[in-house]
């Protein structure tokens, strides 16, 4: 690692470390604030029939309702400002993928999601913080499901490369339009009237942080695709019978066998 390349990691540390201890403080008395809100809602149901009291009660439920948006906002900030330390391991990309559509394939179905699968057999093994990687996953199928609101289709389709794996998400939902397309993955953009706008830019992190590489493609009224390549470590990315290419060591036992 160059100087200045750890002196910029230095930067973002600190900096993450600053903008983490801040939201822990706003926590602190956001988490007074909603003590007392549920103290007097408590209060003000005492008399359902007091006009009164229904009216603070009301303007209680207001406030409440700003402090979960409040509390997920700072948890999800939080989560994507924190310095991430990866524990990977040799895992199955298949595996991690069947484990995140077995937990969301009740949603699906109260959804009216159908789930494709189209799972490519002997995949190169990859390295991967499979709690992270799981999250990451999860928050696009949930983001699908969130564009199918009617219902439709999930494609989860995975593939091999010569250098390591990919992994297509594939929705028939309402997509999105060029403007929304370009700040996707931009912190506190979101389209959603409750979203936090970091739920992509978090998700793009820990692909990164994988030595991977996350696009999208969509388009309104036809869908959306999110594709996902991770590399294979390198032993395994120069193996010739997953790959189909010759590394230096094959061509020169094949040498010499000749000789």
């Amino acid at each position: 690692m160059s100087d200045v390349h750890q002196k910029l990691v230095d930067q973002y540390t600190e900096i993450a470390k600053l903008a983490g201890g801040l939201a822990h403080e706003i926590k602190n008395p956001l988490s007074t604030i909603r003590l007392n809100m549920d103290l007097l809602a408590e209060d003000f149901s005492a008399d359902p029939d007091n006009p009164v009291f229904r009216r603070a009660l009301a303007k209680v439920r207001r406030v409440q309702g700003e402090c979960e948006r409040l509390q997920a906002l700072l948890d999800d900030f939080l989560n994507f400002a924190k310095v991430r330390r990866f524990n990977f391991q040799p895992s199955s990309l298949n595996q991690q993928v069947k484990e995140v559509l077995d937990f969301f394939r009740p949603k699906a179905q109260e959804s009216r999601i159908e789930i494709i699968e189209f799972l490519a057999a002997d995949l190169p093994t990859v390295l991967l913080d499979r709690e992270a990687f799981r999250g990451a996953l999860l928050n696009l199928v949930l983001n699908a499901q969130q564009a199918m609101p009617d219902g439709g289709q999930l494609v989860v389709r995975t593939s091999a490369t010569f250098d390591g794996v990919v992994l297509d998400l594939i929705d028939t939902g309402c997509g999105m339009d060029g403007p929304t397309l370009a700040k996707i993955f931009d912190a506190f953009f979101s389209t959603k009237k409750s979203g936090s706008g970091l739920g992509l830019p978090t998700t793009r992190k820990i692909i990164e942080g994988h030595g991977g590489q996350i696009s999208v493609q969509s388009e309104p009224g036809k869908g959306t695709q999110f594709t996902i390549k991770l590399p294979a470590p390198a032993r395994l990315a120069a193996d010739p019978a997953r790959t189909l290419l010759t590394g230096p060591a094959e061509r020169s036992r094949g040498e010499a066998a000749a000789s």
